[in-house]
């Protein structure tokens, strides 16, 4: 009887051995094969980082593939707090250097971050200021790159074109409403540190940006400059609050060209009232059709055979009376005696309602 529950208690604690066995064998095979890749990529961010690259933003361009919109490089500082020996050092001498303050700095080179952007005070820098960085050689301190948007014709095609903020993101115009193909996908040097963000001896891995897409406008860049030409003569001559002007193919309805006044330096946005940047005339303004509905009415009176051009005439004496209304003709004094096409030719606003008059009459 001993020995057979000496037995019973072995058999039983290597059934539980086994069980346990099994089970470990288990935990190891998903852990392995099932759970290896999100254990990996845990792991590997307690030791890797990434230094941001930034993508160039697309160009815009008219169509003839000039560049109305495209980018400049600049440099932007980033510390990494972990690496840094002497915070109060590097917090004075890049102070000293960007011209800020040095309280700000130093919440900046110790602040509990992987990686801090000294921003907005280190955001697109001369070559010169990058350079005095650089030479001072601190652990932590990094110079990168990254682009700029600018605009080679200031004032052109501004309220088209619109503005980008300070991350290049699109908050005007084409640039915000192409903002999704415009930006590219930004790349980054990883590298390895230990727990305290010391930099470990290994290999870097460069990830290339990808810039955005280019985008082609029917805008003609020659035509564009022409009619802003003619808008600074006539707002130099007759001092009119607004004025605009749009361009386009009758047989395809392409927009060749697009300007209004007052505008704006696409490059440096900030120092115009919001009332200026966010107004697009040609497309913002409502305004009464005028004279351009004159070829509609005559056509309508052509196309019902009510007038002849070439054979009617109209007596401008300089109004007429409609139903109570007196209508004014731009002229002071009238046209006098003028055929229908005289008519059209010298935009005739009395000549125009009678035609209109006439085909009414026809109408009913």
């Amino acid at each position: 009887m001993f020995f057979s529950a000496i037995h019973e208690r072995i058999r039983f604690i290597f059934l539980i051995s086994v069980i346990i066995l099994v089970a470990i064998i288990i935990k190891v095979f998903y852990i392995q094969v099932f759970a290896y890749d999100k254990l990996s990529n845990l792991a590997e961010s307690l030791w890797s980082r990434e230094l941001p690259i930034k993508a160039d933003r697309g160009e815009i361009v008219d169509r003839n593939e000039k560049v109305l919109a495209t980018n400049v490089t600049t440099v932007s500082l980033v510390v990494v707090p972990g690496q840094i020996d002497d915070p109060e050092a590097v917090a004075k001498d890049l102070s000293d250097i960007l011209g800020t303050d040095y309280q700000d700095m130093l919440k900046h080179v110790t602040k509990s971050t992987s990686i801090e952007r000294v921003h907005p005070e280190g955001r697109g820098l001369d070559y010169e200021i990058a350079e005095e960085i650089d030479s001072l050689g601190y652990d932590g301190v990094y110079l990168l790159k990254e682009s700029k948007r600018y605009y080679p014709y200031d004032t052109v095609l501004s309220h088209v074109l619109g503005y980008v903020g300070i991350d290049n993101q699109g908050l005007s115009g084409l640039e915000l409403y192409y903002d999704e193909y415009l930006t590219g996908a930004d790349g980054a040097i990883k590298y390895f540190s230990d727990g305290k963000g010391n930099k470990l001896e290994l290999t870097e891995v460069y990830e290339a940006p990808t810039s955005g897409i280019t985008l082609q406008l029917t805008i003609d860049l020659d035509l564009q400059l022409a009619i802003e030409n003619e808008l600074d003569n006539a707002v130099s001559k007759y001092d009119p609050e607004q004025a605009l002007i749009v361009a386009m193919d009758p047989d395809t309805g392409e927009v060749l060209a697009m300007a209004s006044r007052p505008t704006f330096n696409s490059n440096s946005y900030q120092g115009y009232t919001t009332e200026i940047i966010n107004r697009n005339l040609p497309i913002w303004m409502t305004y009464e059709p005028g004279s351009t509905f004159k070829i509609i009415t005559l056509s309508a009176a052509l196309e019902e055979k009510t007038i002849n051009l070439f054979e009617d005439t109209f007596t401008d004496s300089g109004s007429i009376h409609v139903d109570g209304a007196t209508i004014h003709c731009w002229k002071a004094g009238g046209h006098g005696t003028q055929t229908m096409l005289e008519v059209v030719e010298n935009s005739c606003n009395l000549g125009v309602n009678t035609a209109t008059h006439i085909n009414f009459k026809k109408a009913l």
